[in-house]
């Protein structure tokens, strides 16, 4: 196996800010300062060329700017263009720890993947609502339970805020689809469908910045939901009936108040007990009473908006029969 060069490929929109905050921790990593990092502009009106030229100086950047074509299609373009023959992708609005580069090399130099995923945390700097959206996302006794949560290693499904892939896992598989959100796991469907292994390293984590507001946070993850029968439908062998635990939740909780009405209590207080448990886990984590209490509306909003998106676009798809591309087109690019 030749040695791996690595080319960090961050496609931006109008996020300038974010873009300076990221590569100022680039400037901060251990290690060798062999690696590359390329900068796809896509079609932002508020540019991050001034950004990056001012750190030309102390690391090896490639910036493009190209017209508007979507988050996948721009990982794409920065592939094609890196010089490496192994690719990071992060998103924009993350923030590596001193240590991940070496974290990624310690662990492909003793088992080499085509492919794998790192985690994400709440840095010490992040927002109150950035830390509960971060629990909410994260914690094994939400959504993040079921994306697999860190326990699960081998065919980990990476998310592209955090993803490594070979250059020729990217060149066999034709990189990331048209979709968005959800192209990232389409494309690690479509990779182990080719033989490909994917895996967690779940040391190599970064900091991630998500939603800043709860109606954007809302609108994330109602896309998320609305996207997951379309993979569905795609791989169906990805079908999993955990997928509709959100949906269960947000009309079971519906259900519950229902009967209060009537005085049957207990489905109501197993609700409770639920919503204490998140509380307290995190209150540990966050050490936080603000984030805590911040963090059960997350978890609301998640299960809301995620299985409502689910329960919608699974009524299209499967009982209507819809076309998933003219039924969602804010789906595609």
């Amino acid at each position: 196996m030749d040695a791996i060069r690595f080319s960090f490929i961050i496609p931006v929109y109008n996020r300038p800010n974010e873009i300076s905050e990221l590569l100022e921790s680039f400037s901060m990593l251990h290690g060798d300062k062999s690696y590359e990092i390329v900068i796809v502009e896509d079609g932002s009106t508020e540019t991050s060329k001034a950004i990056v030229d001012s750190f030309e100086s102390q690391l090896n950047i490639s910036y493009y700017f190209k017209s508007n074509s979507g988050p996948g299609d721009s990982r794409n373009f920065g592939m094609q263009k890196a010089k490496g023959n192994y690719f990071i992708i992060l998103d924009s609005d993350v923030i590596l720890p001193i240590y991940y580069l070496e974290e990624v090399k310690a662990f492909l130099s003793k088992t080499y993947y085509h492919c794998f995923g790192g985690p994400d945390a709440a840095h010490a700097s992040f927002s109150n609502l950035q830390k509960a959206i971060n629990f909410a996302m994260t914690s094994f006794i939400t959504t993040g339970g079921i994306r697999g949560g860190k326990q699960q290693v081998e065919d980990f499904q990476p998310r592209s805020f955090n993803m490594g892939l070979s250059k020729k896992a990217f060149l066999d598989s034709g990189g990331f689809g048209k979709i968005h959100p959800g192209e990232d796991p389409d494309l690690s469907l479509r990779l182990q469908k080719l033989g490909y292994k994917t895996s967690l390293i779940k040391d190599a984590f970064v900091y991630h910045k998500r939603r800043i507001s709860w109606s954007k946070f809302y609108k994330q993850v109602h896309k998320f939901g609305m996207v997951r029968p379309i993979l569905n439908q795609w791989h169906p062998k990805s079908k999993s009936l955990v997928y509709w635990f959100p949906t269960a939740f947000g009309l079971g909780l519906v259900f519950s108040a229902v009967l209060f009405g009537f005085n049957i209590i207990w489905p109501l207080c197993v609700y409770g007990f639920y919503f204490i448990l998140a509380l307290i886990l995190a209150l540990i984590s966050s050490r936080s009473v603000v984030v805590a209490f911040q963090s059960t509306i997350a978890i609301l909003i998640q299960f809301f908006g995620y299985g409502y998106g689910f329960l919608k676009s699974t009524f299209n798809l499967v009982v209507l029969k819809k076309d998933p591309k003219k039924t969602f087109p804010d789906l595609f690019f």
